[in-house]
């Protein structure tokens, strides 16, 4: 359960400068703690509410205030406390991808739980997305679901998807989905499928000759095909590890370039025939990127290993450690209408503004 909810404090932690040129500068302006042990997973903005999702279930936030306005867990009706995604589709309803527990629909008091039986590819939901008609996309431990609101329709690797195990899904301009996964990049069109790997150019090479983790990630499988989760990108060692075409993240660009978040590899840039990587060299906190969100200045948004980064098509930043914010991982990244960034790490959410607001 979620032990405690701290009202907003203060916490302030400059940017660093790149040589290139002065950037603007940001700082952690406000947080509030979740649970020393609650992973903070996902954030959503839907209106004058912070949507949280954590290991130890979802809370539902006022922005302006902090205040807590309810909070998700099994008392409420979930299968699982453990939350790993957040979303709010065309019609303003709320939806949770859980950790074993299945999809669920929240509707003020009510929760409504989709699950196997249900048509679901798989009990372990990562995200979601929605096309243009309000049909949602779901990424799964087991493949991907379309669901039209009534019924569920499965796609796994015999249909063309590159890897079983999918932790980001984003909609392009012409309405095709994308898929991050742990064996590259895939598009469906509705028709056909195509994807990219490491070999095509996605994610920096492996040139710090780091190991690969044994665990191969968030979604691994045990004796008896159970799920095994583990958030560590170290190995036993403690020391930081590569994946090649892992994949943790995936953004769309109103220009229609993807941003994808890789383990190790840094973030690539794909503008439809050509990637780009960029890693910790480039000015990028950390190699694996767990998050990624653009807000209305164009700028882009990086939750890594270590620490929240931005990129202004020029520049990147990192925003420093602070009093609450420890410049550790950071797993989730949010843009709320007054351009406020919010990022969740393990044990609370911290909100970044520029410090010459005007």
């Amino acid at each position: 359960m979620i032990r405690s909810i701290a009202v907003w404090g203060v916490a302030v932690g400059m940017i660093a400068c790149t040589a290139r040129s002065v950037p603007p500068t940001f700082a952690v302006a406000e947080s509030f703690e979740t649970g020393t042990h609650a992973f903070v997973r996902a954030l959503s903005i839907d209106g004058p509410s912070l949507w949280v999702a954590s290991s130890e279930g979802a809370l539902s936030i006022e922005r302006a205030s902090g205040k807590l306005v309810r909070s998700y867990t099994t008392r409420e009706g979930l299968l699982v406390d453990y939350v790993f995604a957040v979303s709010t589709d065309r019609r303003g309803t709320t939806w949770l991808g859980t950790n074993s527990g299945g999809l669920a629909r929240v509707d003020g008091d009510r929760v409504t739980t989709f699950h196997v039986r249900d048509g679901l590819a798989d009990p372990w939901v990562y995200n979601m997305a929605y096309q243009r008609d309000g049909t949602m996309w779901i990424g799964t431990w087991n493949g991907v679901n379309r669901f039209d609101g009534e019924h569920f329709t499965t796609y796994r690797v015999e249909d063309g998807l590159i890897n079983r195990w999918v932790y980001a899904v984003a909609i392009d301009r012409d309405d095709s989905v994308w898929f991050g996964t742990e064996g590259g990049v895939s598009r469906f069109d509705g028709y056909t499928w195509r994807s990219w790997t490491h070999a095509d150019g996605l994610g920096a090479p492996n040139s710090w000759r780091l190991k690969a983790s044994d665990n191969t990630g968030f979604g691994t499988l045990t004796a008896g095909n159970q799920h095994r989760h583990d958030l560590t990108a170290l190995d036993p060692e403690g020391k930081e590890t590569y994946n090649d075409n892992y994949v943790f993240s995936l953004l769309i660009d109103p220009q229609g370039i993807k941003w994808v978040g890789t383990w190790g590899g840094g973030v690539a840039r794909f503008d439809g025939r050509t990637w780009t990587n960029f890693t910790t060299r480039d000015g990028l906190a950390g190699n694996v990127v767990y998050a990624i969100a653009q807000d209305p200045t164009g700028r882009l948004w990086f939750g890594t290993n270590h620490g929240l980064s931005t990129y202004d098509g020029r520049v990147w930043s990192s925003v420093a450690p602070s009093q609450r914010y420890t410049g550790g991982d950071v797993y989730a990244v949010a843009i709320d209408p007054d351009r406020s960034v919010w990022m969740g790490y393990r044990g609370g959410v911290a909100r970044v503004r520029p410090l010459d607001r005007r």
